[in-house]
């Protein structure tokens, strides 16, 4: 178990997870220049240095086109006997070059992925995570509820997994918006919904589906781009994601990264 923990980032999902370890009875510590939120309890520092110092886990809950970035500023305030968790949807060659530049500090690395939306969860969100830091963050989180499938060693393969996973998530969520916009101009979106309903068999999942896309496309954008990446790697015709990642470019138009 730890006693305190780092979190690096406090955008939507950080401030979620900061929140639930103060409320679990952890000492939490953040570090953001413009936080989105700071939750009662958390110690908003002066620097990441300021924030990790002490720390058992340190957790970068970012956007993957800065996780780099912050694992560089992060490096030399780390310890080896400290375990730094990258929670961003990145690709597994990202995750890679992070644990390579985390390296020289002995810092345990984790690639976590997340695969719920963190907002309604927090520290409840089931994750898969890999690398050498993989059992101790299980073992670091799981007594406070987080439900942690470790899956190996590797940095990577987390987010691989996770990203083959979008590639069906997000794509469905982009056809059923496009099904029920052309229901729409029909008048039909009632009937829509029925037909859609003998597939999916939940209305709420539908709803997921669409204001999901809409709140978060700009977010999603970067997802389903490092899925498309991660598919031609592997040499898999990437068309269908490939359409869905320009669904997200003509929905996030002029739309800031929640």
């Amino acid at each position: 178990m730890t006693n305190k923990v780092a979190v690096l980032g406090l955008g939507e999902a950080g401030s979620a997870i900061a929140a639930d370890l103060v409320e679990v009875g952890l000492t939490v510590a953040a570090w953001d220049p413009k936080p989105k939120c700071v939750p009662p309890g958390v110690n908003l520092t002066a620097s990441d240095h300021a924030a990790i110092a002490g720390a058992d886990l340190v957790l970068s809950v970012n956007l993957a086109s800065v996780a780099a970035d912050v694992a560089r500023s992060a490096v030399s305030g780390l310890t080896g006997r400290q375990v730094f968790a990258d929670l961003n949807t990145a690709s597994p060659g990202l995750k890679r070059h992070i644990a390579e530049i985390l390296r020289p500090s002995g810092a345990l690395f984790v690639d976590v992925a997340l695969l719920a939306p963190v907002l309604a969860q927090g520290i409840r969100t089931p994750a898969l995570v890999s690398g050498p830091g993989a059992q101790r963050f299980h073992d670091l989180l799981a007594p406070y509820g987080m439900p942690v499938t470790i899956l190996d060693d590797q940095a990577g393969s987390a987010a691989a997994r996770k990203l083959v996973r979008s590639v069906f998530m997000k794509g469905v969520a982009a056809v059923v918006i496009e099904c029920l916009e052309a229901a729409d101009r029909l008048d039909c979106e009632a009937w829509t919904r029925d037909q859609l309903l003998t597939v999916i068999q939940d209305e709420a999942w539908i709803d997921r589906f669409v204001e999901g896309s809409r709140t978060h496309a700009a977010r999603r954008l970067h997802e389903m781009t490092a899925a498309a990446e991660l598919l031609a790697e592997l040499e898999v015709d990437s068309g269908m994601t490939e359409a869905t990642v320009q669904k997200l470019v003509s929905m996030s138009a002029n739309q800031p990264v929640s």
